[in-house]
C-alpha cells in the first residue's frame, strides 16, 4: 500500500523552531543558513497542513513542490547514432 506524497519547502525565520515543523511532516532537509526546510506531507493533507504552517508566526511562506505533476514518460526520443555506434563496438 503506496500512500502519495508532496514535497513542500517551508521558509521560516528562526531555526530554533524546527521541532513545531517537524511534527507536521518528514523533513528531508533543513538549511540553516538560507532558513528553510524540505519536508514530504500526504498528498490528502496537504491543504491542512500548509494553512497551519501558515498560521506559525515563524513561517515566511510556503511552496509546494510540483514533482509528481510532471510527466515523466517521453515520446518520440530518438537515440543518439554515436552511442548506438559504441555500443555495438563493445566500448
Amino acid at each position: 500500500m503506496r500512500t502519495n506524497r508532496q514535497g513542500i519547502i517551508v521558509w521560516y525565520q528562526h531555526a530554533k523552531n524546527m521541532k513545531q515543523i517537524k511534527r507536521l511532516g518528514n523533513v528531508l532537509y533543513t538549511s540553516k543558513k538560507l532558513k528553510y526546510a524540505v519536508m514530504y506531507v500526504d498528498q490528502s493533507n496537504l491543504e491542512e497542513i500548509e494553512k497551519k504552517l501558515l498560521k506559525y508566526p515563524f513561517v515566511s511562506r510556503v511552496d509546494r513542490s510540483y514533482k509528481p505533476f510532471i510527466r515523466t514518460e517521453y515520446e518520440n526520443a530518438k537515440p543518439d547514432k554515436a552511442k548506438q555506434y559504441d555500443y555495438k563496438m563493445g566500448i
